[in-house]
């Protein structure tokens, strides 16, 4: 007579953090995570263990198994509304979530990062994710998209690549360009208006593009004070976005759940930001190559 061995609420609970961690690398939103860890749970609660000499490896088969199955079945995701998307990002499969804990979540991961993995086919995405950040072996992952090592091992390297993006500018360049992108960042989620304010020229003139808010046309803003004013009106916004390289230089990225909704590209020189163009025209979003900054190359 065989045993049917079950696993303990109490062992699963101890790799809940690590496999929502994964999760929510490969789904983008903390609702669809928490759904599939719940359902991670659910299939390891009917399942014998008694044979199983690895669990976390186990468990993390289970998981991505489940995130590859939503990605596929999502084709598309839907698109987020803009505001909607800031005050209500936590939607998935189920409406839910802490939206603080998932600005909070996504600044940790990086928001740009997010952003290249939501354009990244499934089974990219899953190469690179368990192989890349979590250190799974090419051979584990092959088995779990059906695929040969070799070909594991082609889909997590385009995938580097395309977080990686094009050569950047020069060094020193990219340096200044992403100090005044974090400050920028910095002072609008903090309200600090004065700090804003000394990171712009005095003629800095601010262009959004008509779906930015909802208007006939682009919107063209002149002046510090006014363009300082706009922005600190947009606080919510900024819970949301993260640094990132937008075509080689510096800017900042807007993705609530994980979804490119705006981005801030900066004319810089050393006088302060000159211009800013704010774009969410979705034509305009699709041509420009979001790749993620080089954590070391601060200056």
């Amino acid at each position: 007579m065989t045993t049917h061995t079950t696993l303990a609420a109490e062992r699963f609970e101890a790799e809940r953090p690590r496999l929502r961690a994964i999760a929510y690398r490969m789904l983008g939103s903390l609702g669809e995570a928490e759904d599939a860890v719940q359902e991670t749970w659910l299939r390891a609660a009917r399942a014998d263990v008694g044979e199983v000499r690895n669990l976390s490896g186990w468990l993390t088969t289970v998981v991505s198994r489940v995130c590859l199955n939503m990605l596929r079945s999502h084709g598309t995701r839907p698109e987020v509304p803009l505001d909607a998307g800031v005050t209500e990002p936590a939607a998935g499969p189920r409406e839910g979530g802490d939206p603080e804990e998932e600005a909070l979540l996504a600044d940790s991961v990086g928001v740009a990062l997010l952003v290249v993995l939501d354009t990244l086919a499934p089974d990219e995405r899953l190469a690179f994710v368990l192989h890349d950040l979590f250190a799974v072996p090419f051979d584990d992952i092959a088995a779990l998209i059906g695929r040969p090592p070799a070909t594991t091992r082609q889909l997590a390297g385009r995938a580097r690549r395309r977080v990686r993006g094009a050569a950047p500018g020069p060094a020193a360049d990219l340096a200044r360009q992403r100090r005044v992108a974090e400050a920028f960042l910095a002072a609008t989620r903090g309200g600090d208006f004065e700090a804003l304010l000394a990171l712009l020229h005095p003629d800095v003139v601010l262009t959004a593009d008509r779906f930015v808010v909802p208007t006939p046309g682009p919107v063209t803003v002149g002046g510090a004070r006014s363009v300082a004013e706009g922005a600190m009106a947009a606080t919510g916004r900024a819970r949301f976005t993260g640094t990132a390289l937008l075509d080689g230089r510096v800017g900042l990225v807007m993705a609530p759940r994980g979804r490119l909704r705006l981005v801030l590209l900066f004319t810089v020189t050393g006088a302060g930001i000159t211009a800013i163009d704010v774009v969410a025209d979705r034509e305009r979003l699709d041509g420009i190559e979001v790749a993620v900054l080089d954590p070391g190359a601060d200056g």
